[in-house]
């Protein structure tokens, strides 16, 4: 990047730390942080669609889509999360696959399913093999942003669950008794007051999903994890022009503090909204402003 990198064995000190910590690889690296901040953006309010419809759907007096509900929340949640994405990724990849299979080479007489292989025609191939590498990368992004998605709603769903029966009785029966219908007292009444009794649950499990990103390496995706442990690793001269110790260690130090300053940020932007939703409300976050401002 700097004009006095073009020999690194002349360098020395800072201009070779420089010139160190602006290579491509460097820059693949600093592009995976905002990898991972573009999944926790759109897994989060996905995962939080994913989340209400179950909760919905397990509150339904629809017992069909009850036992869709409760089932989907107790599935996901018994299964260990590392387990849950490597095999829901091959799952997915081979659902779309064998759907593209279907339409795009209805004349295909050879099972699907061979032994230990799974083969589809050359034309239902996620992405095509001729395909650019962006085309890899997206598609690879995709599943992972789904797969986050639909593990995190569950637990979302739980929380939001649980929220929806906090909410007093009381007032659910006193807007039926003012002539509103079932989906009115649910958008006016039920779904406003449960994110004060959600939001504790939901921030945790913001913080669970910050602290699960680095799953993505399993994913396929070069998340920021992934390019810690090759760059620290030690380099020597003939692999690299700026051969260095092995420093993970130090690499490794660099996504804690990183994940630290996150996870803080996260705190004091989620403590605002507490205390925005719970401002005048007959819960104990409420009483205690109402105590503080007396």
């Amino acid at each position: 990047m700097f004009s006095f990198c073009t020999d690194p064995t002349t360098l020395e000190g800072l201009q070779w730390l420089s010139c160190y910590l602006t290579t491509g690889k460097h820059m693949s690296m600093y592009w995976a942080v905002g990898t991972v901040l573009l999944l926790l953006a759109i897994t989060a309010p996905t995962a939080l669609a994913f989340g209400f419809v179950g909760a919905s759907a397990a509150r339904s007096q629809i017992a069909p889509l009850r036992w869709i509900g409760k089932t989907y929340i107790a599935i996901v949640r018994s299964i260990p999360d590392i387990a849950f994405f490597l095999f829901f990724v091959i799952a997915l990849d081979q659902a779309f696959e064998y759907i593209r299979h279907r339409v795009k080479c209805p004349d295909w007489t050879e099972p699907v399913r061979q032994g230990n292989d799974f083969v589809v025609c050359a034309a239902a191939k996620l992405p095509l093999g001729n395909a650019p590498q962006w085309v890899h990368e997206t598609y690879g992004f995709f599943l992972a942003v789904l797969t986050f998605a639909i593990v995190f709603g569950a637990f979302a769903a739980n929380v939001l669950f649980g929220a929806m029966r906090a909410v007093p009785k009381g007032q659910l029966e006193t807007a039926e008794a003012y002539g509103m219908s079932r989906r009115q007292t649910f958008w006016r009444v039920l779904v406003p007051q449960m994110w004060v009794y959600a939001l504790p649950g939901l921030s945790n499990l913001w913080m669970v999903l910050i602290k699960a990103t680095p799953l993505l390496f399993l994913l396929g995706v070069e998340d920021i994890v992934y390019w810690a442990r090759e760059m620290g690793g030690q380099k020597a001269p003939q692999f690299t022009d700026y051969p260095h110790p092995d420093w993970r260690m130090w690499y490794f130090l660099a996504l804690l503090i990183f994940y630290l300053c996150f996870t803080k940020v996260s705190e004091l932007v989620l403590d605002r909204i507490m205390a925005r939703l719970t401002h005048g409300q007959a819960t104990a976050a409420g009483e205690a402003q109402r105590k503080a401002a007396a």
